[in-house]
């Protein structure tokens, strides 16, 4: 296994440890303390198991330890759910027991799903996969995410905009909580599938160009965010508060549907059907544009 991978395991293991207090587990804080999260000895006695052993785990050495002593540390790590399955995905990458493959380079979005996205009248709809890449959209989901789809920087990649472009922290209103989230699932993807190249590529072009992206990925948190809302203050029709849910495609392994939803009745729903008849009227000047072209060619 690479030093890579072993670093991996050991600084994860370590900011979870970091972020157990001796009073949430049960243990008194006794005279000066070095470390301000449990010591490694406490974890061992929680989980259960030596402080040789629990050493060499936090070191990487995770490849032959079993699944029970796995869910014992993630029970004295207080993981979440979140967490504790890429403490058991990062097991399982260093068996060898999956062989990850790399995502094929340019995934495409079956006709059937993208008349699922249409079928989101009202709603901004899309279909996103684990390297973050905007794959397809409903008419609305274009007009919402016009800033993301422009220039030259974001390439239609939501991780891009948000840390290479200017724009993104005017568009999310919580931009700092956006990070975080984004960072976050990433790194769960990540521990999911270690040989997927182009996420490990924009995971190193984004360290080597955003330093934000640098501080942020180096605390090594992972999350699954399938609901929440978003504040986002779009350029065409301002502030929006939107409460969001993802599905994940069964059938279409690594790739997320995401739709957004105002409060019916809300300034957020006013502004959104607003967003939604410019969006119409934009398709069709440019269906007419194109009309007019085609006329003129024909002359």
């Amino acid at each position: 296994m690479g030093m890579d991978r072993r670093q991996e395991i050991s600084q994860f293991l370590r900011t979870r440890r970091a972020k157990v207090s001796p009073e949430q587990a049960g243990f008194s804080r006794v005279g000066n303390r070095r470390v301000s999260g449990l010591r490694r000895e406490e974890v061992a006695v929680i989980a259960g198991v030596s402080v040789e052993y629990y050493r060499r785990i936090e070191r990487g050495a995770i490849a032959g330890v079993s699944a029970d002593v796995l869910g014992a540390i993630a029970e004295a790590l207080q993981l979440d759910e979140a967490e504790a399955a890429h403490l058991f995905n990062l097991a399982r990458a260093a068996r060898g027991a999956r062989k990850a493959s790399p995502r094929d380079t340019v995934q495409r979005v079956r006709p059937g799903i993208q008349r699922i996205l249409e079928a989101f009248v009202g709603s901004p709809a899309s279909v996103h996969n684990e390297r973050t890449d905007l794959l397809a959209t409903n008419r609305l989901g274009r007009a919402f995410y016009s800033e993301l789809l422009a220039g030259d920087i974001a390439r239609g990649n939501n991780a891009r905009f948000v840390f290479l472009d200017p724009r993104s922290r005017d568009f999310y209103s919580d931009w700092g909580t956006s990070a975080d989230q984004l960072i976050a699932i990433m790194r769960g993807h990540l521990g999911r599938n270690p040989g997927d190249r182009g996420l490990s590529n924009l995971i190193g072009e984004l360290s080597a160009q955003s330093r934000e992206f640098s501080t942020r990925w180096a605390s090594y948190n992972v999350e699954s965010h399938r609901t929440g809302r978003k504040h986002v203050n779009h350029p065409t029709v301002g502030a929006l508060e939107l409460d969001y849910e993802t599905i994940e495609l069964s059938s279409d392994p690594g790739l997320t549907l995401l739709t957004y939803f105002a409060e019916p009745g809300s300034p957020s729903a006013e502004r959104l059907a607003l967003l939604a008849s410019w969006a119409a009227t934009s398709d069709q000047d440019a269906v007419e544009r194109t009309a007019r072209s085609a006329v003129d060619e024909d002359r």
